[in-house]
């Protein structure tokens, strides 16, 4: 049997150039990733994530607000975060919000649920970075006893206890579903299996194969802890372009720049074009090209992890928001389609291996 996949974009809302060159106003980048989204939309694809930061670089720090907006403009696109800073939220507020964004979207809400990769919230929130870890644990547990949508009694050292607490409002036809991202610890793909949740597995560097135990891990460690199987999503940067050579010389510089700051805060060396065109070959997490290479790169990333979604970041840097609308036709209507092709070449050509294979001979007593 044919195994279905979903297809769905990514973005943090980077702030982008416009066409004189400067900088758009946040308020206009946050339009424009409407008109992205109503876009992916009307070509068809699964999912739309917004990330949550809180710098200059991004302009989306309040997800639920812009996917409602979203919500309002479009009518099959399942819409969600990507991620939600759980840590430094309140996991009630976070449920109230996407539940009703999921009302308001006729139940196309998701949320993903992470710790995020920058560190910003905690400070802006009155969190302590010290109770990094411990913060998470115990939100995501919180988050977790609410999913039910019964009466939740819970204690915790880092908030007020609940008891026999009902939250309002209530998902009308089932549970929200809720995903947890992870960036490649065994420690967090063991706790999202450990709460029966679907996983998102951020590739953002290196070769898809390093997380193959990873995804591997996550299905035993389900298995273990009782629970059925659950899907596992891949979110990985890239933008397409009608060739090879045009996707890498338009994104190059502005890979460059956006990889160059955040690499001077963490104490990284300078990106070179050698380390990005790397990163854009076939064993790296860069999914930069034509159509036909991108779709190539994906079918093999989902056999290899097994995976059942793919989620493109198509925002990169100051990219232009014409460039990105370019890129999200050419994965819809190329991309997509041709990795279908791809993964259904590989399950019929496994399918008649299974059937070739001689059956057992039964043995006598």
């Amino acid at each position: 049997m044919t195994r279905h996949h979903e297809f769905g974009l990514d973005t943090f809302g980077d702030v982008t150039v416009g066409p004189d060159g400067d900088l758009l106003s946040q308020a206009q980048v946050l339009r424009n990733v409407v008109a992205e989204a109503e876009l992916a939309d009307r070509l068809g694809l699964d999912f739309f994530g917004v990330g949550e930061h809180h710098r200059h670089e991004f302009a989306i720090s309040a997800p639920e607000v812009v996917l409602a907006a979203i919500a309002g403009r479009t009518e099959r696109i399942h819409l969600g975060s990507a991620v939600t800073v759980l840590s430094s939220d309140d996991p009630i507020r976070v449920y109230q919000r996407f539940a009703s964004l999921d009302a308001l979207s006729n139940g196309r809400a998701e949320v993903i649920l992470g710790r995020g990769s920058f560190i910003e919230s905690f400070p802006l929130f009155g969190y302590e970075l010290s109770q990094y870890q411990d913060l998470f644990e115990e939100k995501l547990n919180l988050f977790a006893a609410l999913l039910p949508q019964e009466p939740v009694t819970w204690e915790g050292k880092l908030r007020p206890p609940l008891t026999d607490q009902l939250v309002y409002p209530r998902i009308e036809q089932r549970t929200l579903k809720t995903w947890v991202g992870v960036g490649g610890s065994p420690e967090s793909v063991v706790r999202a299996a450990n709460y029966g949740l679907p996983l998102v597995l951020a590739i953002i560097g290196g070769s898809p194969v390093r997380f193959a135990p990873l995804a591997e891990l996550y299905r035993k460690a389900l298995t273990q802890f009782g629970h059925d199987p659950q899907p596992i999503a891949v979110h990985s940067p890239g933008i397409i372009a009608d060739s090879d050579q045009e996707a890498l010389d338009i994104l190059w510089p502005h890979y460059e720049t956006i990889m160059n700051r955040i690499g001077r805060e963490r104490g990284w060396g300078a990106v070179t074009r050698e380390h990005f065109e790397g990163e854009s070959s076939p064993h790296g997490a860069l999914y930069a090209g034509s159509p036909e290479t991108v779709a190539q790169k994906i079918a093999a990333a989902l056999r290899t992890l097994g995976a059942d979604r793919f989620d493109l970041k198509y925002s990169n840097g100051t990219l232009p928001h014409e460039v990105m609308m370019r890129s999200i036709e050419l994965y819809a209507t190329k991309v997509v389609p041709r990795v279908r092709e791809l993964l259904a070449e590989t399950d019929g050509a496994d399918g008649a291996a299974a059937a070739d294979e001689p059956a057992d001979t039964p043995t006598k007593a």
